[in-house]
C-alpha cells in the first residue's frame, strides 16, 4: 500500500493527523489513548489485576467506540465507490468538528467519544475490501515492518524498502508533539485544527479522483 508517492504522502499526513489527536487525547485523559487501543488494552488489564473499576472501565469503552469507528469506516469501503477515501475524510473531519462544538458547550466526554469514532474511522482509508487494511493511527506494525525490512535488505533485496515505514512512523511522532504544544496552550479546542486538516485532505481527494474520472 505504500508503493507510490501518492499513497506514502497520504500515509504520513494521516499518520501526522493521528499523532497530533492522540496528542491531545493523551494529555487530556491523562494517560489513555484515543488512537493507541493496544496501550488501552494494557491499561485496561492493569486496572482489573488492581481491582480499579473506573480506569478499567473508561479503557475499554474507549476500545469499543474505536471499533465502531472502524467498522463504520469500513462499511464506507464496502460502498466500493472511487470517493470512499474521500468520504472516509469528510465523515473524520465531521466527527472532529463536532467534538470542537462539544468542547465548545461544555460536553468533554462526547468530544473525546467523537474523536475516537474519528481515529477508528482513519484507519479503513487504505482498506481494501476483504483486508485490513494499513494502520494509521498506530506504528507497531510499522515499525516491525523496518527491522524486517532492514532484514531483507541485508541481504540482497530493496536497499531503501524501509524508508516507507520510518517516514511513517516519525510523521505519528511529529504530530503527537504539535498535538500535544497546542493542546497545552488551547486545551481541547486544539481539535479544530485537526477537523481543518481531515477536511483540506478530504477535499484534495475529492479532486484527484475527480480528475482521474474526467
Amino acid at each position: 500500500m505504500l508503493d507510490s508517492r501518492r499513497n506514502i504522502l497520504l500515509a504520513c499526513a494521516l499518520s501526522a493527523l493521528a499523532g497530533y489527536v492522540d496528542g491531545i487525547g493523551f494529555l487530556h485523559l491523562g494517560g489513555l489513548f484515543v488512537s493507541f487501543m493496544s496501550g488501552n488494552s494494557t491499561r485496561m488489564g492493569v486496572s482489573l489485576a488492581e481491582g480499579d473499576w473506573q480506569p478499567a472501565a473508561q479503557a475499554f469503552g474507549l476500545i469499543v467506540l474505536f471499533v465502531v469507528g472502524a467498522a463504520i469506516g469500513s462499511l464506507i469501503v464496502r460502498s466500493r465507490s472511487r470517493y470512499c477515501q474521500c468520504w472516509i475524510l469528510l465523515v473524520e473531519a465531521a466527527l472532529l468538528a463536532a467534538a470542537g462544538l462539544c468542547h465548545v458547550r461544555g460536553f468533554p466526554q462526547a468530544a473525546i467519544a467523537a474523536i475516537v469514532l474519528a481515529m477508528g474511522l482513519e484507519n479503513a482509508v487504505f482498506q481494501i475490501e476483504g483486508s485490513g487494511g494499513l494502520g494509521l493511527t498506530y506504528v507497531t506494525g510499522a515499525l516491525v515492518k523496518i527491522g524486517q525490512l532492514m532484514a531483507v535488505a541485508l541481504t540482497g533485496g530493496p536497499r531503501f524498502g524501509w524508508v516507507p515505514n520510518l517516514l511513517l512512523w516519525a510523521a505519528l511522532v511529529t504530530g503527537s508533539v504539535i498535538g500535544a504544544g497546542v493542546y497545552l496552550r488551547i486545551n481541547l479546542a486544539a481539535i479544530w485544527f485537526a477537523a481543518a486538516v481531515a477536511f483540506a485532505l478530504g477535499a484534495m481527494l475529492a479532486m484527484g479522483a475527480r480528475a482521474r474520472k474526467d
